[in-house]
């Protein structure tokens, strides 16, 4: 019974794992750093969904736990042993199918035109709300933009 409280914990932490993509948050490497600051105008807004990826985490947890469970609990001898098969492929398949639903965040692609008439489009988390017609600024840090009011 450990063994699969342990494994739970596992799955759960592992959506921890994934990079924010939100206009808030600053991985430490990304604070006391300079940033270009250029302003403009947000042309239009699309909902998009943000796909994180999977790293396999929650399939091996999903295939442990499903075959713990099913085979230390069902048949025996030959019976616990293709319980135990079926058990963890089962669990490996509801196993990925909740890490990916736990990666995946509702996001925005938010198209600007900047002051000096150049169009840009970013995406980023939907965390704040941004309209067409809004002045924004966009800050820019190496491979990182992000989009604020």
């Amino acid at each position: 019974m450990k063994k699969i409280i342990v494994l739970t914990a596992v799955v759960a932490l592992s959506a921890c794992a994934v990079p924010p993509t939100s206009n808030s948050v600053y991985r430490p490497g990304q604070t006391q750093n300079e940033q270009s600051v250029r302003m403009g105008v947000v042309e239009s807004v699309r909902e998009v969904t943000i796909d994180k990826g999977q790293s396999g985490v929650g399939t091996v947890a999903g295939a442990a736990v499903g075959g713990i469970a099913a085979g230390s609990s069902i048949g025996k001898g030959n019976g616990s042993i293709a319980a135990g098969i079926l058990g963890a492929v089962a669990g490996g398949m509801i196993g990925q199918a909740v890490e990916g639903n736990m990666n995946k965040s509702k996001g925005f692609e938010i198209t600007v035109r900047l002051d000096n008439g150049e169009i840009k489009a970013i995406t980023q988390d939907a965390d704040e709300l941004f309209r067409p017609g809004d002045r924004i600024r966009l800050l820019s840090s190496g491979r990182t933009t992000r989009v604020t009011h």
